[in-house]
């Protein structure tokens, strides 16, 4: 084939390419579109049977009102700021306490690996809300710690179940050279996990993670249930003042959201980071 051939062919090549792309595109924004449509007419179906009035007209107040010419947060503006306050509080502990059991559960101590299984099986088996019924009302008042704390405590001890298979996980698939090499070398166990195993499994385990996270901002509504004025909570306290029941909780919805699926999106680009990473 002479040169300008291979040229004709690779374009008409791309072109049917292109074509393919746009149709699955195109039915795909269809497909996207047509749900869309389903569950809003479903929702403006059953306001119209209530004999819904509706009044979203009053909702911007419920996030910034001017008074005396000065601007002040609305009710889902505070809610908002407890829940995103609850989550970067219980992030960190539920990242500690997973690394913790996973190293417990990878160790060659008994007490360490039953211990370890036992509070993944009762954590993972049992439902957030009794957990944090439990924690309410049995240790909270044991260890003396307030309701906000109590809450980020119940997410934090929750979340770590599914975080430390995350990272026993990520250190699992660090290849087994790597850890004969540090043990040639005479590196401790310590030193081998700081230098040499956490640093090559840890950009594996950042999506997860993230996805973990984006978990977590959707648990924390459950810290409603114990009277934290977090963003559930607050829509709660508005449609019983308001009875707007469809206009609170779709803005309830919606800013939740805006919250996972910009994390979400940050999961995806981490991903693509580290799959081009371990190509190179």
């Amino acid at each position: 084939m002479t040169q300008p051939d291979a040229a004709q062919a690779f374009e008409s090549y791309s072109k049917r390419f292109r074509r393919r792309a746009l149709r699955r595109n195109l039915s795909d924004w269809l497909m996207f579109l047509a749900g869309a449509g389903l569950i809003l007419w479903g929702i403006l179906a059953g306001a119209a049977a209530m004999h819904y009035n509706w009044q979203w007209y009053r909702v911007p107040q419920f996030f910034f009102r001017r008074i005396d010419g000065e601007l002040i947060a609305g009710p889902l503006v505070r809610g908002l700021g407890v829940t995103l306050e609850v989550t970067l509080a219980a992030a960190p502990l539920a990242l500690g306490i997973g690394l913790v059991v996973a190293l417990l559960r990878l160790s060659r101590s008994f007490s360490g690996r039953a211990l370890s299984t036992v509070y993944l099986e009762a954590i993972r088996n049992t439902p957030l809300l009794v957990q944090m019924y439990l924690f309410y009302f049995v240790l909270s008042p044991i260890l003396g710690i307030e309701r906000f704390w109590t809450g980020v405590l119940c997410l934090a001890v929750f979340e770590a179940s599914f975080i430390s298979e995350i990272i026993r996980g990520g250190i699992l698939s660090v290849r087994r050279g790597q850890w004969e090499a540090a043990s040639a070398l005479g590196l401790g166990k310590r030193v081998t996990y700081a230098r040499v195993v956490l640093p090559q499994a840890v950009p594996l385990m950042l999506p997860p993670l993230t996805s973990s996270l984006v978990n977590l901002i959707k648990s924390s509504a459950i810290v409603s249930t114990i009277a934290i004025f977090d963003l559930t909570n607050e829509g709660r306290n508005l449609i019983a003042d308001t009875i707007m029941t469809f206009e609170v909780w779709l803005t309830v919805a919606g800013i939740y959201l805006v919250l996972t699926a910009s994390l979400s999106g940050l999961s995806r680009d981490l991903e693509r980071r580290v799959r081009r990473s371990q190509r190179r």
